[in-house]
């Protein structure tokens, strides 16, 4: 019996002290300022907020959005320069949730705008305000200057690198955000004199065309546009003459137009989707349809040595259904060479890079030949930060007569952190502009 009440004392002694536990923890939450039992997040995406449109207007409300009734962003417009998507006194905002990355149009009207600024984080109260298109851009309207506060200033904003393939292939999941845009010219090629102002086309060597857009009272909108750039602004969904979608790219300041160059050669950017990925499967090849590791791309011949073509959604770095992906661990260099020449020279060479999956980083240069590849000079620094995303990168040079270039991944043997970094390169969108 003795036994019996002690195991009977002790269980009860040990409950009470769980519902001991449980009511103090409890207590500390209630407590808190930002504890709300049951309460759903004053908050909702912009990714979630912009699929409420589904082809005609949408007034909010909270039963909408699940009791959500504002939304959190970056500002990405720059008034000072006078070209923002709506005109005076609107906002661009963008934001990101579970990696995604969605952005909205915000015309503030009914009083004086607030002052804001590229980088400042905004909340946006959003009740009773409606989700409309404006030819072809999503905006939310109905937005007045009381509802729109500034939480912190001098955030950064990152723009995504992409091309004009990849715009024109979804033109929503770009709308109202900030992009950085590779392998473009302006055409037909500007002549002296010509200047931002009004709609320029946008194209690549594969005739993919979007509208550069710039306001006739924008600050920089008698400056001479050059022949190509790489062009970061804000994506806009639009419609041509005969309502047909054309996307536009607004530029904030003349200095979203970087390294300003000569226009691109016919079939550029290389996005290496001209033949399926089992073509060159394996990463050192020499058959009758791939001889000593050469593919015929768009462009023309290139040696894809200890290079395959890559196409794993997450873990290669490319635009479009495939890319490169260079070998890991190496003693000897892996390449992606040319087996052509450009006639014009080149002032301009650009692409998108990054590391496979989570590999480590590698080394990797750019380098050019005038004697049909017998010998090779280097041009720019040596690159050694790719990460497990993607990013593009720039070189400027003045090259003229037939040319040709390679990215050498330089051979440094396996990988042993943090003295030695050699994991897998990915590449796409190779892009060379005339001299």
């Amino acid at each position: 019996m003795t036994n019996a009440f002690c195991i009977l004392f002790m269980k009860n002694h040990f409950l009470a002290s769980l519902l001991l536990l449980a009511l103090a923890a409890t207590s500390c939450l209630k407590d808190n300022p930002d504890y709300a039992a049951g309460a759903p997040s004053p908050n909702v995406s912009l990714q979630d907020l912009r699929g409420l449109y589904q082809g005609s207007s949408v007034v909010l409300e909270p039963g909408q959005l699940s009791g959500a009734h504002q939304v959190v962003g970056l500002v990405i417009s720059n008034a000072a320069g006078g070209n923002v998507p709506g005109g005076p006194g609107t906002i661009v905002v963008q934001n990101k949730r579970r990696g995604v990355v969605r952005g909205i149009i915000i015309p503030i009207t009914g009083g004086t705008a607030p002052t804001l600024a590229v980088g400042d984080s905004v909340v946006v109260d959003i009740k009773g305000a409606t989700l409309a298109k404006s030819a072809g851009a999503l905006r939310l309207e109905g937005i007045t200057p009381d509802r729109v506060r500034r939480v912190s200033s001098n955030n950064t904003v990152v723009a995504r690198d992409i091309n004009l393939s990849t715009l024109l292939a979804d033109v929503n999941a770009y709308d109202g955000t900030l992009v950085r845009i590779t392998g473009a010219s302006i055409t037909p090629l500007p002549v002296s004199g010509d200047t931002y102002a009004g709609n320029k086309t946008l194209a690549d060597g594969s005739n993919n065309r979007v509208t550069l857009h710039t306001e006739t009272s924008a600050a920089f909108a008698t400056r001479r546009v050059p022949a190509s750039a790489t062009f970061v602004g804000i994506a806009v969904g639009a419609l041509d003459a005969a309502q047909a979608p054309v996307p536009q790219l607004w530029l904030r300041t003349a200095a979203d137009a970087v390294d300003p160059s000569g226009p691109i050669y016919p079939g550029f950017p290389e996005s290496f989707e001209a033949v399926p990925q089992a073509t060159k499967g394996s990463y050192d090849m020499n058959t009758a349809a791939v001889p000593d590791n050469t593919v015929q791309f768009g462009t023309g011949r290139w040696k894809l040595y200890q290079a395959i073509l890559g196409n794993t959604s997450g873990r290669d770095r490319y635009t479009g259904t495939q890319g490169i992906r260079l070998q890991q661990g190496l003693t000897v260099p892996a390449v992606v060479e040319m087996k052509f020449d450009l006639p014009n020279g080149a002032t301009k060479v650009t692409l998108l890079y990054g590391a496979y999956y989570t590999d480590a980083a590698s080394s990797w240069k750019l380098e050019y030949s005038q004697d049909q590849g017998a010998t090779w000079t280097q041009t720019g620094p040596t690159i050694t930060d790719a990460g497990n995303w993607q990013r593009s990168v720039t070189f400027l040079m003045s090259i003229s007569g037939p040319v040709r270039f390679r990215v050498n991944k330089l051979g440094l043997g396996a990988s042993n952190p943090p003295t030695v970094l050699n994991g897998r390169l990915g590449l796409d969108d190779i892009a060379i502009y005339e001299n």
